[in-house]
């Protein structure tokens, strides 16, 4: 550390910039030609308030109203917008900046004040803006205006020599004096008159033959000591009227030798293949020809880095600025000089010829610039609209909005007191107290005083298969670890990369020793977007791991879910789970508790950072009591021993710490080891889902009264907190459903729970009143956000339709849709997202209603579908996902007593396995039952008992009735009509075409399992005539056409429903005749009498289309002196053997 002198280059000028003729370029030229670091301009008529690259590196924040009046900015170089740390826009007229340089901090204004004629309010608005933005500067803060005051401060200063020098132009008007009265107000000095220059270099404004002086920098008195310089340039021709005024300003500042940037292997060059073969060739000829790699990995390792850096290249380490200004060419540059040299002729001998050979040269750099301009964005736009360039308009829009940011990344933070840190030691030194404190402090806990016996068992040797699917997993592009080994290079080496690494895995699980390099990682702070973003608390320390680190975990993670199994109430991480699962689950006991006029009362427990303060030594207990092998114990101890880190910030790397507490954020085995210990230390708390739910630390506690669910809050937080982990005061909130008068607030050891009516439970805001209006409204908002973000791409109008539409679906669209398939839509509700939407399209497109352009063009033209239908049909994907995921078991048999033993004979001979029966979804039905006759019980528990269950898609009853299965076919046949109405309901297509997409999608839907039905004459009628309600609407028929139905079928080459309800039943029969029955079977069926043979041979071969307990409802129905009994089990063991084997029944003594 030492002092020096940073000298800074402040310029203000006044220009009207037009980005199509590249007025922006042009400046980013005069600023590097006059070395300038900082330009405050006015008058720049761009509406919006963004941030944007100009080129070169310089980068523009800028204000302006729609009304393309006005306009202030400030130009920034590129190594002083690393430094903002606020931007400050308070009118079109007023802007500001602040920059920390050294340790110094610098207010940078920019102002544009009324025109002489203007009203006297508008002026007076002006000056009391000015002095608010001034007044909310810290004294001890630099301050420097540029700004375009339309006043006259005059030559001379008799009276005012404290804020002027002597030496302005002419004579002073009434704005002049508003200038010298604010400098007075403010304690500052008019720079521009303190420095005796020519009458050339003083003056600011020329036009018509008038010259004058309108444009100051002003500074803070006790600074003007630090300005060495200050004078007009001439002959620069960026703005028609005004000139540029350049200072500059030597600060004293504490500067410290820079840190090197790191180079970085251009690793992304791998999805190239040209590129993927050369390294594969030279890595090859670096190994000595070998085509297989060493089995040392710090060899190998450093082969690898080597020769990554001579094929691939490495990058300077900087982010590369100035991505859209590669049509500047040198033939541009040339016109733009030859047209600054004829200005600054005309400067200086203002002849009408001169005049003209300037004015000539004007208009044609405009068009050249513009010609230049236009033809380079049309080769990209064209390149854009291929699918090859499709990959670079996500990276354009990534960019567009990076460069529109004002802060990209936070240089100061506070310490622990709220003091402001500066300098880049003390805020290296605040993140390396901060996260070292994090990671290496333990909650207080209780010591566990009984042991848990370990597996010692052997385990297998890591097969190729196990690597090539871990690979497989991994995803590209992502940040390195410090050992500079991406991912990519092993998908590059292909199968001599799965056998070294199998060996090299196999190495590390036979001695549970990794490689050193590994236990290094490198930590970012990402900002969590809520709270103050100089406080370090708020923010996420994610740890960038060596790539092949992960693949290892990924290899262990596989092989730990396989003999590990979750709570069903865990829904974080899990296999076949989602957020979307709790969330329904959530909203339909809300629902229902609301219908119910009944009190649900719901406690949301927040963790303190419970990933970083899992203790170590309960993550080794919970392990071993889940029943874990004491090898993979002992590996994941070893993964977690003498692991190092160091702080990655906008400063620079800190020193590197020692992390001894918690999981590492970041790693592909993190997430199912959090699983493991949350899942052990609340396994005497838990409930039922959905009455206790847990997304890995996001937990929900449900219960009917306020009492319980507090004494369950407290249950929970006294197994947690005993064990190291700690439940957060102030972010765990209370939520009452259907709250009657005079419910309180449930307390924590005494302290109250805060109560809300709403909440944001993953994502998704739940309501205590069960209506989902807010939730819409943060779907729109949330999808204004994603358009904000992409709107570089989706408001350029060069850009196809088709393009924009793409990314619109892809970017903005899934950020709208998110949890909607768990929401009861009202059609107000689902009309308020398509509104959203539609602005949003026509924003993109371009297209205002005043154009009167039909909704339904503007969709087509971006190919983008109506949002209600998409939410409906996401429903419907999450419906079947659902549907899909869990596999039935049923158990018949004739009493009840008989029925219970043999499901507790099934639950031991799965579970003994590792499956599960669930005691939740598991049910029990008595057909014909008798009065008295009470469930089955399975381990005490009483197993649910239902009159109906819907089976692989069939009702049944237990009355043998098939009414409701009946009312399901229609519903179901209405729903595939709906599907397709898009078509059906298209009086442009023929009925032929009309009668075949019935046929083949809703007739389908409405016929299945009907087979095995035995309908009567008023249900057979009752889908005779859904199915004519849907032909009519299709072909457009009323009944008060009188059109009758035989003309209806035979236009739609439609049959009736009835004939093919028999014929499907005559060819399902004709196909168990066909297959191979054995002898005991034969027998079994004989033994039925005449009257059920033929429905008895449907049902009792059914196999996998209808499970045989369907036959078994109805076959019974015929003998009420019998009476049977079966259960409908829920496991994930697919019993094939159960669906295929024949049903044992038995006449009741």
């Amino acid at each position: 550390m030492h002092s020096s002198n940073h000298i800074v280059k402040f310029a203000d000028d006044t220009t009207v910039d037009n980005e199509p003729r590249g007025k922006g370029r042009e400046l980013a030229d005069v600023m590097e030609r006059r070395k300038v670091d900082i330009l405050c301009v006015q008058e720049t008529r761009w509406k919006g308030s963004k941030a944007r690259s100009i080129g070169a590196g310089f980068k523009l924040f800028y204000y302006g109203v729609d009304s393309k009046r006005n306009g202030v900015g400030v130009v920034l170089k590129e190594e002083f917008v690393r430094n903002v740390l606020e931007v400050k826009r308070v009118s079109d007229r007023v802007m500001s900046l602040k920059l920390e340089i050294e340790g110094v901090m610098l207010n940078v204004v920019s102002g544009y004040a009324p025109q002489v004629g203007c009203e006297l309010e508008e002026k007076e608005r002006f000056w009391s803006e000015l002095d608010e933005v001034m007044e909310s500067i810290p004294t001890g803060e630099r301050v420097v205006i540029g700004a375009d005051f339309n006043g006259h401060v005059g030559e001379g200063n008799t009276g005012d020599e404290e804020v002027m020098g002597k030496f302005g132009v002419k004579e002073r008007n009434l704005e002049g004096q508003m200038v010298v009265d604010f400098a007075k107000r403010m304690d500052m000095g008019v720079v521009n008159t303190y420095f005796q220059k020519r009458e050339e270099h003083r003056v600011t404004y020329k036009s018509g033959g008038r010259s004058t002086q309108v444009d100051y920098i002003l500074c803070r008195r006790g600074n003007l000591k630090e300005i060495s310089d200050c004078k007009v340039v001439v002959g620069e021709s960026v703005a028609r009227q005004h000139r540029m005024v350049v200072c500059r300003m030597t600060l004293m500042v504490c500067k410290k030798k820079r840190s090197e940037i790191e180079k970085k292997t251009k690793w992304w060059k791998l999805k190239k293949e040209e590129c993927c073969e050369e390294f594969r060739q030279k890595l090859r000829q670096a190994l000595g020809g070998q085509v297989v790699l060493p089995d040392d990995w710090e060899t190998t390792g450093e082969v690898i880095r080597e020769t990554g850096r001579k094929v691939l290249g490495v990058s300077s380490g900087r982010r590369k600025e100035d991505k859209e200004t590669w049509w500047w060419n040198e033939e541009v540059q040339d016109s733009v000089q030859r047209k600054r040299l004829a200005k600054k002729k005309w400067d200086m001998d203002r002849t009408e010829e001169n005049r003209q050979e300037y004015k000539e040269l004007q208009r044609r750099v405009k068009r050249e610039v513009s010609k230049a301009k236009q033809k380079a964005y049309d080769e990209l736009y064209t390149r854009l609209d291929t699918r090859e360039g499709e990959k670079d308009l996500y990276r354009l829009a990534r960019q567009r909005d990076r460069d529109g940011k004002d802060v990209q990344q936070v240089r100061v933070i506070k310490d622990r007191d709220g003091r402001v840190l500066t300098s880049e030691e003390s805020v290296q030194r605040r993140w390396k107290e901060y996260f070292e404190e994090l990671m290496n402090e333990e909650n207080e806990r209780e010591k566990r005083v009984e042991g848990v016996n370990s597996v010692e068992q052997k385990v297998d040797k890591i097969r190729k298969d196990e690597v090539r699917k871990a690979l497989k997993r991994m995803k590209s592009g992502k940040a390195v670890g410090p050992d500079d080994i991406p991912v990519e290079v092993w998908k590059c080496l292909g199968e001599a990369a799965v056998e070294f690494l199998a060996s090299l895995f196999n190495r590390v699980l036979e001695s549970e020793r990794m490689p050193e390099e590994w236990r290094r990682s490198v930590l970012v702070p990402i900002f969590k977007n809520k709270g103050d973003v100089q406080s370090c608390s708020n923010y996420r320390g994610i740890k960038l791991m060596s790539h092949t680190m992960k693949v290892w975990e990924r290899v262990v993670e596989a092989r730990l879910r396989k003999v590990v199994e979750i709570c069903e109430q865990q829904y974080g991480f899990m296999p076949r789970k989602s957020t979307t699962d709790a969330i329904f689950a959530l909203r339909i006991l809300m629902e229902k508790y609301r219908d119910g006029q009944k009190e649900l009362h719901c406690v949301f427990v927040d963790l303190e950072k419970a990933y970083d303060r899992v203790p170590r030594e309960e993550l080794w207990y919970c392990m071993r009591k889940s029943g874990v092998a004491e090898k993979y114990v002992r590996v994941v101890q070893d993964m977690y021993e003498r692991s190092r880190t160091v702080v990655r910030c906008a400063v620079g790397q800190t020193e590197e710490f020692n992390v001894e507490v918690g999981l590492h954020q970041g790693s592909a085995l993190s997430p199912f080891l959090f699983a493991i210990v949350m899942d052990q230390l609340s396994e005497e708390v838990r409930q039922e889902s959905p009455w206790t739910m847990m997304f890995a630390d996001d937990i929900v506690i449900c219960s009917e009264s306020r009492e319980q669910v507090e004494e369950n809050l407290e249950r929970w937080r006294f197994a947690l907190e005993r064990r190291g982990m700690k439940v957060s005061r102030s972010k765990t909130e209370y939520m009452c459903v259907n709250e009657r008068e005079g419910s309180g607030t449930v307390r924590l050891q005494g302290e109250e729970v805060k109560k809300v009516q709403e909440f944001k439970y993953l994502g998704s805001t739940v309501q205590s009143n069960g209506e989902c209006g807010k939730e819409v409204k943060k779907r729109v908002q949330t999808g204004w956000n994603g358009w904000r973000k992409v709107s570089g791409v989706l408001c350029d109008q060069k850009i196809s339709a088709r393009i924009k539409g793409k990314v619109y679906r892809t970017v903005v669209r899934p950020a709208m849709l998110y949890g909607l398939e768990t929401v009861s839509l009202r059609k107000r509700q689902e009309s308020e997202l398509e509104v959203a939407e539609l602005k949003m399209l026509r924003f993109s497109l371009g297209v205002t209603r005043l154009d009167r352009i039909r909704n339904e063009y503007i969709r087509g033209t971006a190919h983008v579908g109506r949002l209600g239908d998409k939410v409906r049909e996401a429903r419907l994907r999450w419906f079947g996902h659902v549907q899909r995921r869990d596999n039935d078991i049923v158990i018949c048999i004739e009493s009840r007593e008989q029925v219970e033993e043999n499901l507790e004979r099934w639950r031991f001979a799965l579970e003994r396995r590792g499956m599960k029966v669930s005691r939740s979804k598991t049910e029990y039905m008595c057909v014909n039952e008798r009065e008295g006759s009470r469930t089955v019980r399975l381990q005490r528990e009483e197993v649910k008992k239902v009159q109906e269950f819907k089976y692989l898609g069939s009702t049944v009853q237990s009355n043998g009735e098939c009414g409701k299965e009946v009312k399901k076919r229609v519903q179901a046949g209405w729903n595939g009509w709906r599907k397709v109405s898009g078509v059906l309901c298209d009086q442009k297509i023929s009925a032929r075409i009309k009668g075949k997409v019935y046929r083949t999608v809703v007739r389908v839907a409405m016929l299945y399992g009907l087979k095995t039905v035995s309908l009567r004459k008023r249900q057979e009628s009752e889908l005779e005539v859904a199915e004519l309600k849907m032909l009519r609407f299709s072909l457009g028929v009323t009944r008060l056409d009188r059109i009758r139905n035989e003309y209806i079928r035979g236009t739609a080459h439609v049959g009736r429903l009835g004939d093919k309800v028999r014929e499907a039943r005559l060819r399902w029969f004709g196909r168990v005749q066909r297959r191979e029955i054995s002898t005991e079977k034969k027998s079994n069926i004989m033994m039925l009498p005449p009257t059920c043979f033929t429905m008895s041979m449907m049902l009792m071969f059914i196999g996998k289309l209808i499970h045989p307990s369907i036959y078994l409802a109805i076959f019974y129905k015929a003998y009420p002196t019998e009476t049977l009994e079966f259960i409908q089990g829920d496991s994930g063991h697919k019993a094939r053997d159960t669906l295929d084997r024949m049903p044992v029944y038995h006449r009741a003594q």
